[in-house]
């Protein structure tokens, strides 16, 4: 290893399935001395590192994680040792990945980065089971919110339920029972809402109704995480695109 500084790329894997990573992604994996590797990542994007050391450093809700403090401070003692270092993350680093903080984190450093977008899971999750979180005749616009924050505290779902955009609420599923009938209390119960399970991989699975229905039945079939819900008239359309999509085992 050199003396010189590395770098490091924060890479955004995808919703799940290995064949969405970028071409960009690809190449600076290729180019890696040591990837840093979360839970959620398909195992199979470290073929395009092969001579790479690989370190897990998952972030699982509910399960043990590794401290944000450590990757960032990981990142940065491996980058001054002359190391090309690839932090892959699923979806896209800069929606709900940390990617932001750790971007700060390595520029305060005098480390350089750079970030490789990859597909978000809002967007590449819905439209694997048919549902565009946009439509110019249904959904003005989408909204990305997570039910997980970092001071415990919740959306106002009302507020949300009024801007008559798709809702795609990442780390929901804990809090399903809780976030419907919020949006039900601000008049949504019959609006379309689907939760979907590893979305875009083979183990993908899925439950379509209403807000007022969507938790009893993500319950029923046994869903858990990872998985995110969507809610608004776009999830309508789930049905119509599917005759003409891929099909996908659906609960």
């Amino acid at each position: 290893m050199s003396g010189e500084s590395g770098k490091v790329f924060l890479i955004g894997a995808g919703p799940g399935d290995p064949e969405l990573l970028t071409l960009k992604a690809v190449r600076a994996l290729a180019a890696a001395d040591v990837v840093l590797i979360d839970d959620l990542v398909d195992r199979r994007v470290l073929e395009h590192a092969p001579h790479a050391r690989v370190v897990p450093v998952g972030k699982r809700g509910g399960c043990k994680s590794t401290p944000q403090a450590f990757i960032e401070k990981l990142m940065i003692r491996l980058a001054r040792r002359g190391s090309i270092v690839a932090r892959v993350k699923g979806g896209d680093p800069f929606v709900f990945g940390r990617g932001g903080e750790e971007a700060i984190a390595l520029a305060e450093a005098g480390i350089e980065c750079s970030v490789i977008p990859g597909i978000t899971a809002g967007v590449g999750v819905p439209a694997s089971l048919g549902i565009p979180v946009t439509h110019r005749e249904v959904a003005r616009g989408v909204t990305f919110v997570t039910a997980h924050a970092r001071d415990g505290g919740a959306p106002d779902w009302a507020a949300l339920a009024r801007t008559g955009t798709t809702l795609v609420i990442y780390m929901g599923l804990q809090r399903i029972n809780e976030i419907t009938a919020a949006l039900a209390a601000a008049g949504s119960g019959a609006v379309p809402a689907a939760v979907i399970e590893r979305g875009t991989t083979t183990e993908e699975r899925s439950v379509v109704g209403t807000v007022a229905t969507i938790a009893a039945q993500a319950a029923a079939a046994g869903l858990g995480s990872p998985a995110l819900i969507v809610v608004g008239g776009v999830v309508a359309l789930a049905k119509r695109s599917r005759a003409v999509l891929p099909q996908r085992h659906s609960a």
